[in-house]
């Protein structure tokens, strides 16, 4: 998966784009340019659901992504375009698909404190055990960034509660070490607790 938007990548910085729907079968969709790749992208961005609609029905794979690997569902998540993530889920956008840097729609949701596309992600199928570039769950940033709805939420999932990073931290010790002892910093660690 990772080599397919790796030639993503490559094909959209040569201005054709002709991977499938799923980028995994190997047939070939047909050639999207790259002006209409881009208006999909900044749709989602955007959060401008008629113009993700009508590139869908044009052709445009869901999961098309940048150079850098974010996926349209990964824009939509980093600019918070609750109603463009709705349409890229239920369009089948995979919510496991990582970036450059590791972080998929669902880790990236649940780091960056976007409840509503963190639930949808997880309706979706989030694969609860996927760990970012730290090696940590969602779970752990978003006590270290203290969104306190994010943690109440990922506890009532299976996601492991005491999971270790590659730093050696879990995300009661994010909490406590990293936060500033602050009441949402207080009420994280009560729920963890």
């Amino acid at each position: 998966m990772a080599y397919s938007r790796q030639i993503l990548a490559v094909t959209v910085m040569l201005g054709l784009v002709t991977i499938n729907a799923n980028g995994q079968d190997g047939t070939a969709m047909p050639v999207i340019e790259q002006s209409v790749l881009q208006e999909f992208l900044v749709a989602a961005r955007a959060n401008n659901t008629d113009k993700l609609n009508a590139g869908l029905k044009s052709g445009v794979p869901v999961d098309s992504a940048d150079a850098s690997g974010r996926t349209a569902l990964m824009i939509a998540t980093h600019a918070d375009a609750i109603d463009a993530a709705r349409v890229l889920i239920e369009a089948g956008a995979d919510v496991n698909a990582k970036d450059h840097l590791n972080d998929s729609p669902y880790l990236y949701s649940g780091a960056e404190g976007r409840l509503e596309i963190l639930k949808m992600t997880v309706a979706a199928g989030a694969d609860l055990k996927a760990v970012n570039r730290y090696g940590g769950t969602a779970l752990i940033p978003a006590a270290h960034h203290g969104h306190v709805e994010v943690v109440r939420y990922l506890l009532t999932t299976k996601t492991d509660i005491d999971h270790v990073n590659y730093l050696g931290w879990t995300a009661l010790l994010e909490a406590v070490i990293l936060g500033d002892g602050g009441p949402a910093y207080q009420e994280i660690v009560d729920l963890l607790l």
